[in-house]
């Protein structure tokens, strides 16, 4: 958590007048520095609470709620009532949230489930005049030519214009190219006052776009393949401060938000910008199996999902658990895989698997897959996920055994996959490594593989390569994917890098694997992908692991 800050700037009188505005127009104390407290009802009909906010238009806030066992929602709203952003939705336990401050907001608390007291407070806020601005970067064709309009005089009006009429981003091929296989893909903004940042997309990090002399065009481009998929995300005019570097860099999540000129928001029922993507596919991006039924099936069968809370005695936590049974499910049939899922929200979500997995199914492509989606408990997924010994003992001797009684199946490890990204695929590969007699199979999309424990000296990183080098071989296969946009950030190394030494390592071990890189970043929308190639490597057309 980030220390406790003074609210507001200048001289004290000043600060005192704007927060008696404040509470004169949206009838809620707060004073400076100090924590609101109160009690939530999750009753049916229960009135939400609003809290104040002592903020100037263009402030950046960073706070905490921590609502105990009671599920919350957070809006930022307007003082008519109406919903700017969501900025909690459902969680429990304490939570951070970023935004930009307008003037006239407040927050709006409810409970969904239970109730109990909440704890709000500012941690962080700072003014628009104490805020930073960004570093220049390069220019892309199509933006150097409307440089050269402006410098004759002309205005952005033609520009933007076209822009709204082909969306963005902006494609272009790249001149004087030898072959096809690159494009120049140029994100923009109109109108940001001191910035903007990209996060997704081609960049590695959290990536400034460049204002175009004194106009309302800032842009950033990249040279892509030409069979690029991304999900991305623009952050205008996003707080800096004299702050930690991780301070400052998580300042991002108070502005970012979907591109308003992509026309491929994702997903499209998102309750606001805040919470949406933008996403573009070139031309030659692979095809994602089983998102949509294949050609000629006119009406797919579907699973059924059943859901249940797990409580762990060892780990001492309760997690959500969601069980998909593919249709016409038989435990008995010898051919069915048995996958287990991390961070199940998403890959019920934004990676639809259940529909991926009937349309596969129907298309002839896999054998029956029974799906165990494993939910996150409260706060928990940065401490259990990698290499975690208890959580490891959770997965095989609590989840699978119930899982067993609920589905009547014989668990083969040699039929059973642990399936994950960014840290999920650092669990499935250190599980299966602890496990090799429950789980076979290991099914990595963008694994962590930087991580090492705590203390690791600096030229013993890469924890799992080195276990895979000392272990005895293991009866297990592997499907390893990563990006080629996941290159290195502050503080790790590159998951590109890592994956590939994995892969190395692997196969120098003599392991059966399968490799695949992507042209994108570490991101669900291609994951919707490796996760159905994964599973056709391991198991499709008639693969038999025995």
């Amino acid at each position: 958590m980030a220390r406790p800050v003074r609210h507001g700037a200048g001289n004290a009188s000043g600060w005192l007048r704007r927060i008696a505005l404040c509470a004169a127009m949206l009838g809620a104390p707060f004073a400076s520095g100090a924590p609101v407290t109160g009690h939530l009802a999750g009753a049916a009909g229960a009135a939400a609470q609003h809290i104040a906010l002592p903020a100037a238009d263009g402030d950046y806030i960073e706070a905490t709620l921590d609502s105990g066992a009671v599920q919350v929602v957070l809006d930022l709203v307007a003082t008519d009532g109406r919903r700017q952003r969501r900025l909690l939705d459902g969680a429990r336990g304490s939570n951070t949230v970023r935004f930009v401050a307008a003037t006239g907001q407040q927050l709006q608390l409810s409970a969904r489930h239970g109730s109990g007291d909440y704890r709000f407070e500012i941690v962080r806020q700072v003014p628009r005049e104490r805020q930073l601005a960004p570093p220049d970067t390069s220019l892309s064709p199509r933006v150097a030519a409307l440089a050269r309009t402006l410098a004759a005089g002309g205005n952005t009006e033609a520009f933007w214009q076209a822009v709204a009429a082909e969306g963005t981003p902006l494609v272009e091929a790249v001149p004087d190219a030898r072959d096809d296989s690159k494009r120049i893909v140029t994100f923009l903004w109109r109108g940001a006052r001191h910035g903007v940042r990209l996060l997704g997309g081609p960049a590695t990090d959290h990536d400034e776009l460049q204002r175009l002399g004194d106009s309302d065009v800032w842009f950033r481009s990249y040279v892509v393949p030409a069979d690029t998929r991304a999900s991305y995300r623009l952050a205008p005019d996003v707080p800096s401060f004299d702050g930690s570097p991780r301070e400052r860099r998580v300042a991002i999540l108070a502005t970012l938000q979907a591109d308003p000129l992509n026309r491929h928001p994702w997903p499209q029922d998102a309750v606001d910008a805040f919470a949406r993507e933008s996403t573009f596919a070139l031309p030659a991006a692979p095809v994602q199996p089983g998102l949509v039924p294949e050609q000629g099936q006119r009406e797919v069968a579907t699973g059924r999902l059943t859901k249940w809370q797990q409580t762990s005695k060892g780990l001492g936590n309760t997690r959500d658990i969601t069980l998909y049974r593919p249709p016409g499910f038989n435990p008995a049939d010898p051919a069915t895989v048995l996958l287990f899922v991390f961070d199940a929200p998403q890959y019920l979500g934004k990676v639809p698997t259940p529909a991926i997995l009937d349309n596969l199914r129907a298309a002839g492509r896999l054998p029956p897959v029974v799906a165990v989606f494993v939910d996150n408990a409260d706060n928990a997924r940065g401490r259990e996920l990698p290499d975690n010994p208890d959580f490891a003992r959770f997965m095989a001797e609590e989840l699978l055994p119930r899982v067993a009684r609920e589905t009547g199946l014989k668990p083969d490890a040699r039929r059973t996959v642990l399936a994950g990204s960014s840290y999920g695929g650092l669990a499935s590969t250190s599980i299966a490594l602890r496990y090799p007699q429950r789980f076979g199979n290991v099914l990595s999309m963008s694994g962590s593989y930087w991580w090492s424990p705590d203390g690791t000296p600096e030229d013993q990183r890469e924890y799992t390569a080195r276990r895979l080098l000392k272990l005895p071989k293991l009866p297990l296969r592997f499907f390893v994917s990563a990006g080629l946009f996941e290159g290195p950030h502050a503080y790790t190394a590159a998951i590109l890098d890592t994956n590939r030494h994995l892969r190395d390592v692997l196969e120098a071990r003599g392991y059966p694997v399968h490799y695949r890189e992507y042209a994108g970043g570490h991101d669900y929308l291609v994951w919707r992908g490796a996760l159905a190639d994964g599973l056709l490597a391991l198991f499709g057309n008639g693969k038999n692991p025995r």
